[in-house]
């Protein structure tokens, strides 16, 4: 049955063509950020004052900016920071989701009602504005910028599977586990959260491109990854000062955070049409 359920999803996901098309643009991304060295035309932090705010051209597919550099190098190189906060933010996300909303949906009662409380309190806060207010404390770093997106990115997970815990729990082969004196951690993580992982592997799919919106916001206001490191948001904020005369500056990174959070949505919709079994035919 495993099988033959797998091959449906696979089925169902390879006739939606938006998804398709969204995972083709994912593996994409990710192709250009691991093979960056290779595939990089010239060093993104190399000067050359000969090619400044060239546009585009043969030799500079995407020009140069204010310093010369190559713009198309500079967002090759961005991308793995981009996808490296991405899929870290989430991954600290989801873990963090997955053992509150599991504990929460699990247990009940007080610790239920005291964990989904603080989940309405930390959605009653702007994320935008919380991640702005622990980056100004802390040093605007890849590696903070990671953990606090994270740190404010596990209510949704945990919803999710809050519900989910609260509808598989009352399930017959829970109740044979409770009976046969499976411990509490045994029935979470064996029998509860390998069934009800559909929804946690769509939230995160979409999450890394709310992830990667997050990280280029604060690398245009500065708050984010700092030069000479390239990222897509900060080259969109050296693009603002010149984008009367260096339109490209601004549109080919402005695209590609574009091309890769739609990629990422529609991959994260398709998954979750190919595991509904209400879509399969």
């Amino acid at each position: 049955m495993p099988n033959a359920t797998t091959n449906q999803a696979l089925h169902t996901f390879r006739k939606n063509w938006l998804a398709v098309a969204g995972g083709l643009l994912v593996l994409a991304v990710f192709l250009a950020a691991i093979f960056a060295p290779w595939v990089s035309p010239y060093d993104p932090s190399k000067i050359d004052i000969k090619h400044i705010l060239t546009g585009p051209s043969a030799a500079h597919p995407f020009g140069t900016d204010e310093l010369g550099r190559d713009v198309l190098s500079r967002m090759i190189w961005g991308s793995r920071v981009s996808l490296e906060v991405g899929f870290v933010a989430i991954s600290i996300a989801t873990i963090i989701g997955i053992l509150l909303g599991a504990a929460a949906g699990f247990y009940g009662g007080y610790l239920d009602s005291a964990i989904m409380r603080f989940v309405d309190i930390m959605l009653s806060i702007p994320t935008i504005f919380l991640v702005l207010a622990v980056i100004a404390i802390l040093e605007p770093n890849i590696l903070n910028i990671m953990i606090v997106i994270g740190l404010t990115s596990w209510m949704e997970p945990a919803r999710l599977v809050r519900a989910e815990f609260i509808s598989i729990k009352e399930r017959e082969f829970v109740t044979a586990a409770h009976a046969l004196g499976a411990t509490d951690l045994r029935i979470i993580f064996r029998h509860i959260l390998p069934n009800g992982l559909s929804p946690i592997l769509v939230s995160a799919t979409m999450g890394v491109g709310g992830a990667i919106l997050v990280e280029s916001a604060l690398s245009f206001l500065g708050l984010g990854v700092q030069p000479p490191t390239p990222s897509w948001g900060s080259l969109l904020s050296s693009g603002k000062d010149n984008i009367e005369i260096a339109w490209w500056l601004s549109a080919f990174p402005g695209l590609a955070i574009l091309v890769t959070v739609l990629g990422y949505n529609l991959l994260g919709e398709g998954i979750r049409d190919a595991l509904d079994p209400r879509q399969r035919e």
